[in-house]
């Protein structure tokens, strides 16, 4: 017997007009490429929108097209989060830092009809537009005024985009499981592959956050999202904060301590959300000026693990830290590290040695940890399995890639994280390892296969092996270790670093080249990179 009550799809517009109806004087505050700050509110947003979503039809978008973005932090950008799901498209949001072979790659596999793009983003596109697919039109991020002299033929204004189109929308019904994100991994091996996101997992995770993070996300608080709106989603906060009423300060390009400290005194930041590289950054800058900006409280840190010395300096500040996990695949959150009540009274060692962790799960995420055979393990915080999970909000499969996603899901259906992890008996995760020889760097992963491939196709290379090594600022940094086929005349560093530059972006290439005479070997014959990383612990030196 079905129960007797309403069914509406979930949708995302709803949420920018639930918040214009209910928070319109809430502010979405821009530090804008032009160069200055610009100020709004969800009220006024809801409008712009509205005048987005026309534009973009007028255009010949139609449900379930792609339209890419290639942006910082902004207003406009979040203007394109729902004026593209809005009426049924699909925001294919791309990371910039990404190599022209993997940007060239994702556009032409994601099949985008639109480019919306920034300013300073605009040189990029210039050199790969050849690459791009013929019928791509490009839409620059700004107004008449500051429109750049480009080589790019046809290309449109944002604002002209919106000028003179209706300031509301009667946002059209569709399945709820519509397709609305797209958001592509480099996490494995190979190509990147796309997360399709779909409107119900959207506000599904959405909610959870708000439920998972109410001092937080709240009518009144101030947050700003440093983690960018083209990675997951900026951790889903572009959904969230609309939900709860909280304001959002954008920062736009300028991420440095300095930036983001005045920033944040200015515009009164109570949280702020982003991976340990930027904190390491920012708490630079409050030791130099002996206190923390006005009004801060609370940062997320996520990405990437944050070191033990990043959360004690800021707790000992006052400052709450909260350790969150997750992925891509899972929108991305999955694990969240406030402490509860009853952890009040615990001492700061013991409660950094917790905060650690990666935290319990959220509401709709399930956590399992199996050994090599499938089997369920205990969760007793000692005994470390291979990390399945899933929920509402991960995916079932990469977009287009069924060769792909047969390699990430069980029998039951749970997706592999790669991550090796114990659960403590109160639910605490504690990741330990990863399954799968990947590389973490200020937040991005660095595939080492797709390093290796590359130098070992180089003549003067017998075998190589890339492994991350520790990094005081970028946490993991990949270090390529070369067995040259004559010792007398091994390749030069500097030829097997411009060899790789043609096919990665500069951020993931290896600090240094270690030659060895021999790699240790694994009994079936690989490379052992568990002794390798014992080798080189401390680094290249």
């Amino acid at each position: 017997m079905k129960g007797q009550m309403m069914h509406r799809p979930l949708k995302i517009a709803d949420l920018i007009t639930f918040a214009a109806d209910t928070f319109p004087d809430s502010e979405i505050v821009s530090v804008r490429t032009e160069g200055d700050i610009h100020r709004t509110t969800y009220g006024e947003t809801a409008k712009r929108i509205a005048q987005l979503a026309h534009g973009i039809q007028g255009l010949g978008i139609e449900v379930g097209d792609r339209i890419a973005t290639l942006a910082w932090n902004g207003y406009r950008h979040f203007e394109l989060y729902y004026g593209i799901s809005g009426i049924g498209a699909v925001c294919h949001t791309i990371n910039p830092r990404l190599s022209a072979e993997q940007m060239i790659y994702i556009i032409n596999h994601a099949k985008d009809r639109l480019l919306f793009v920034d300013l300073t983003f605009v040189p990029i596109i210039e050199k790969l537009r050849e690459h791009l697919p013929e019928d791509l039109r490009v839409v620059i991020m700004t107004d008449r005024a500051h429109m750049p002299e480009t080589s790019l033929a046809g290309v449109l204004c944002y604002e002209e985009v919106l000028d003179g189109q209706p300031d509301h929308m009667d946002w059209p019904d569709f399945p709820e499981e519509t397709a609305a994100g797209l958001c592509y991994t480099s996490g494995t091996t190979g190509n990147p592959k796309g997360t399709l996101y779909s409107h119900r997992s959207t506000v599904l995770h959405a909610y959870s956050l708000c439920v998972t993070l109410p001092k937080v996300l709240q009518e009144g608080s101030r947050i700003l999202p440093v983690v960018p709106l083209f990675h997951v989603n900026a951790w889903g906060l572009p959904y969230s904060a609309p939900l709860s009423g909280a304001s959002m300060i954008f920062p736009g390009g300028a991420l440095d301590g300095k930036s983001l400290y005045d920033l944040m005194e200015r515009e009164k930041v109570f949280s702020a959300w982003g991976v340990p590289t930027v904190w390491l950054g920012l708490m630079n800058e409050i030791n130099q000026r002996g206190r923390l900006p006005d009004g801060l409280g609370d940062i997320v840190v996520g990405g990437s693990a944050a070191p033990r010395s990043l959360i004690e300096g800021f707790e000992k500040q006052g400052v709450n830290v909260c350790h969150a996990w997750g992925m891509t695949e899972m929108s991305p959150l999955g694990t969240q590290g406030n402490l509860p009540p009853r952890m009040d009274d615990w001492g700061m060692k013991e409660r950094i040695d917790r905060k650690q962790s990666q935290g319990r799960r959220v509401f709709g995420v399930d956590l399992k940890i199996v050994d090599d055979e499938g089997n369920r393990l205990p969760h007793d915080g000692k005994t470390p399995g291979h990390l399945y999970v899933r929920g509402n909000s991960i995916t079932s499969g990469y977009f287009e890639n069924p060769e792909a996603s047969k390699l990430v899901f069980d029998e039951e259906g749970w997706f592999c994280t790669g991550d090796i992890a114990a659960i403590t008996s109160d639910g605490f995760l504690v990741i330990t390892d990863r399954s799968k020889d990947l590389i973490k760097s200020g937040g991005e992963w660095i595939s080492s296969l797709d390093l290796e491939n590359i130098v070992m196709s180089h003549s003067g290379v017998a075998n190589c092996a890339v492994i991350a090594v520790p990094h005081p600022k970028w946490d993991e940094r990949p270090l390529l270790i070369i067995q040259s086929k004559d010792d007398d005349a091994p390749p030069p560093k500097d030829e097997l670093l411009e060899m790789l530059g043609e096919h990665f972006a500069k951020w993931q290439l290896p600090d240094d080249v270690v030659y060895v005479d021999a790699l240790p070997m694994t009994a079936t014959g690989k490379v052992s990179k568990l002794t390798l990383r014992k080798n080189f612990a401390e680094g290249a030196a």
